[in-house]
């Protein structure tokens, strides 16, 4: 049968992003079984055998106490379950200073449903026919904000300014506020901090600037913040969490162990929490209550962020460290290389300028000597512009084990040797 799908059906159904990658990702690890890969394209944390714990005492305690039949065996709010939404009102209060209550939180089936409503009840056409613009302030950023938006044209993101240390073949990328348009013509402006793919943590200078831009026009701005504190805190220079009327803050809680049973956590103006609310009730009810209940356990006793900074913080950060310092004896000074400041989240990324190659081609080369990474052209969403650097990035997990990390950056290191040296 070959299904007979909508306009919706068509886009939805097909594979953008990072995910079109991803198939060719499987396929080289299933049909080569005689050559041994270095997987660091993942994005899947690692099993941390503290976390694991964590969540298996907080199990225990929800199947030995008499609150277990209420989380499994019956629907709940469409606004996620009482007890984790007070355990986080409570645990914010206290740390920032706050007055949330529990207008003020909502929790949705994972982050990317979280943006999926966001995107959808702010962006796109409206009921006169104009169309609202989805910001991403700077490119490159998180490339699952590319399959989550129904009016595909809507999103839109910017090129940003780049701060270049050459003799450290460091560099950071900067929004370009002399070429970023916030108008009455934007939804809603979306960005993650610390940013998937590239590490990058905004300054609060700079978050303080956009939502500035933003409020005249009463534009939300949600900030993705999947990688920063206080939990999971993979964030690995000081970072203060911004608040604000028209910012909502949004988190999950995968990164701290719990990818498989999707949690994510919105925090904002009892409005816009509002409308994400109900835009969850018409998608699916509710969301599922077991993982909630097991987390406001690690919440309320302070085991989740005992596990955040003192053990998935130093894990991954020891884990950048390492690659950094085997880049820097591998990879020859005269060749235009460049790591992004390694600021946070579970990534490096790497930046190769005048590349003589694609960075499918770079992709394809690194195969062929078992390292698996992920080509940069796909985690510039909504950035039509014609821009060279796109194809010349890659993106490397920090998953994997410390010598396997250190055997791909010298496999690495030979083949952009090779690259360049063909050229030239």
């Amino acid at each position: 049968m070959i299904p007979n799908l909508s306009k919706i059906g068509v886009q939805m159904s097909s594979l953008t992003g990072v995910k079109a990658i991803a198939k060719d990702i499987i396929e080289t690890l299933q049909t080569k079984q005689k050559q041994d890969f270095i997987n660091l394209s993942a994005g899947n944390p690692v099993l941390l055998p503290k976390v694991e714990q964590m969540w298996r005492d907080c199990t225990a305690e929800l199947l030995a106490s008499s609150e277990y039949g209420e989380v499994v065996c019956r629907y709940g709010s469409s606004q996620g379950y009482i007890l984790l939404i007070q355990a986080i009102a409570n645990d914010f209060n206290r740390r920032y200073g706050l007055s949330l209550n529990e207008s003020n939180i909502l929790i949705t089936p994972g982050s990317q449903m979280l943006y999926f409503y966001a995107v959808n009840a702010f962006g796109g056409y409206t009921s006169n026919g104009d169309l609202k613009q989805i910001v991403l302030p700077m490119s490159p950023e998180y490339t699952g904000y590319d399959g989550i938006c129904l009016a595909p044209e809507a999103l839109i993101s910017y090129k940003p300014a780049l701060d270049i240390d050459t003799k450290a073949h460091r560099f950071k990328y900067h929004p370009d506020f002399s070429n970023l348009a916030i108008t009455a013509n934007t939804g809603c402006i979306l960005f993650s901090r610390p940013c998937n793919p590239t590490g990058n943590i905004l300054s609060n200078d700079e978050i303080k600037k956009i939502a500035a831009l933003a409020k005249p026009y009463n534009i939300p701005v949600f900030i993705d913040s999947a990688y920063g504190p206080p939990f999971p805190a993979i964030n690995f220079r000081d970072m203060t969490l911004m608040f604000g009327e028209n910012i909502v803050h949004c988190m999950s809680l995968s990164k701290v162990g719990l990818p498989g049973e999707r949690i994510g956590i919105a925090i904002g103006d009892s409005k816009i929490i509002q409308v994400l609310q109900s835009f969850q009730t018409n998608l699916c009810l509710q969301p599922p209550h077991y993982g909630q209940a097991i987390a406001a356990r690690a919440i309320n006793s302070g085991a989740i962020e005992y596990i955040s900074k003192e053990v998935i913080r130093p894990f991954y950060k020891n884990k950048i460290s390492l690659l950094e310092a085997k880049l820097d004896q591998e990879i020859p000074k005269d060749l235009p290389w460049f790591l992004h400041w390694g600021e946070g989240a579970m990534f490096a990324w790497l930046w190769f300028n005048n590349l003589p190659i694609s960075d499918l081609d770079l992709y394809q080369k690194l195969k062929q000597v078992g390292v698996i990474v992920v080509a940069g052209r796909f985690f510039f969403p909504g950035l039509q512009e014609n821009w060279s650097h796109k194809h010349q990035c890659i993106r490397i997990s920090l998953t994997a084990s410390d010598e396997q990390i250190e055997t791909a950056m010298e496999r690495l290191a030979e083949v952009i040797q090779q690259v360049y040296k063909q050229t030239q």
